[in-house]
């Protein structure tokens, strides 16, 4: 381990040092791969910094340990203690830095979030995951950009599908993809009674030009009128936009940009994620051992979370975790779930390495 972490750390100076030359630094393409390198590297080398120092502490403590002076070998046996158990400490998030990662942990990433079982309750919800997600997005400094919306009268969404751009977007929210439970009383239910409606998330990886390439033959582009809530151009001018890829039948349209131009590059992008998510799940199909190592398996159809609005509890059934917090969770304070996802994802996939 110690080797790899040496190699690693001699890359890390290696591209801080690549930097710094102006004819890098003029190369906009290489300066951005090689900054990406080096943010990538930056938690493991300063973590093994951290752990190299201690190290030396450790050493000198060990030498005043020696010490005739009572007082003083006392006090540093002590301080010895404290710097074991951080040495212990730095050491565990060491594996975990330098367990393999995802390919994708640090893309952007489309989300696409349907009302599913529940009528206008689970269109409601629907809008409740997009709203959560956007808080959520907004805490991390990340970007939100609608791509589509299919809105209904009472304020959901029958379906909404969404840009999330920002710093390892992918490595947080592609927990998330799954069938989404929510258990409350409904504004219109006269009885208070309470009703369980379902939402779909599906979190994808954004797609680029290396991972997937689009032959525009392939493609039929369909134009139409804009329909929706508002809008001068709704309903006026052909401005939404349809791409369907003609070999996989997938189709995308897109009527929230401001022309059809901007539709249809989003579309184009949109058609481009689901292709190279079609080919990740192929490949995940085909190994299995990898599979078992996730949170579930991503599937829309998988029943992942509840949501108990008269209990206040947020259950995800993966994992088994409960929290009494819904009412933060819904206002984007989603960390303690998808820190405890993370924790028990990274426990499998080392407890699979030792195996």
């Amino acid at each position: 381990m110690f080797d790899r972490l040496d190699l690693i750390e001699t890359r890390y100076n290696q591209l801080h040092d690549m930097l710094q030359n102006p004819d890098v630094v003029a190369d906009i393409k290489r300066y951005t791969t090689l900054m990406k390198e080096l943010r990538s590297l930056e938690k493991v080398v300063e973590t093994y910094q951290k752990y190299k120092n201690n190290k030396t502490t450790m050493v000198e403590l060990e030498e005043l340990v020696k010490e005739k002076d009572e007082e003083i070998a006392l006090l540093a046996a002590t301080e010895l203690e404290e710097h074991e158990l951080i040495n212990s400490t730095l050491v565990e998030e060491l594996k975990i830095l330098l367990l393999p990662k995802d390919e994708n942990d640090e893309k952007n990433v489309i989300v696409e979030i349907r009302g599913a079982a529940g009528g206008d309750e689970a269109n409601l919800f629907a809008a409740d995951l997009f709203r959560m997600y956007s808080k959520y997005a907004e805490i991390k400094g990340w970007k939100i950009e609608v791509m589509n919306a299919d809105e209904t009268g009472l304020g959901g969404f029958a379906s909404i599908e969404f840009m999330v751009s920002g710093e390892s977007v992918y490595s947080f929210l592609k927990y998330e993809s799954g069938s989404h439970r929510v258990q409350r009383v409904p504004e219109t239910e006269a009885s208070g009674r309470i009703h369980t409606s379902t939402a779909t998330v599906l979190v994808m990886p954004e797609a680029d030009e290396i991972d997937v390439q689009i032959d525009m033959n392939d493609v039929r582009i369909d134009t139409f009128c804009s329909s929706g809530h508002g809008g001068q151009s709704v309903n006026t001018t052909y401005s939404a936009v349809r791409v369907t890829h003609i070999p996989s039948g997938i189709a995308v349209q897109c009527q929230d940009g401001k022309s059809q131009h901007e539709n249809k590059a989003n579309a184009l992008k949109v058609l481009q994620t689901r292709l190279y998510d079609k080919i990740m799940s192929e490949k995940m199909e085909k190994e299995d051992q990898e599979r078992l190592s996730k949170m579930g398996h991503g599937d829309r159809s998988e029943k992942i979370r509840t949501y108990n609005y008269p209990q206040n509890r947020v259950t995800d059934h993966r994992i088994g975790f409960t929290i009494q917090q819904l009412d933060r969770v819904m206002e984007g304070k989603l960390e303690p779930v998808i820190d405890a996802l993370i924790q028990e994802d990274q426990k499998r996939i080392l407890s699979g390495e030792k195996a």
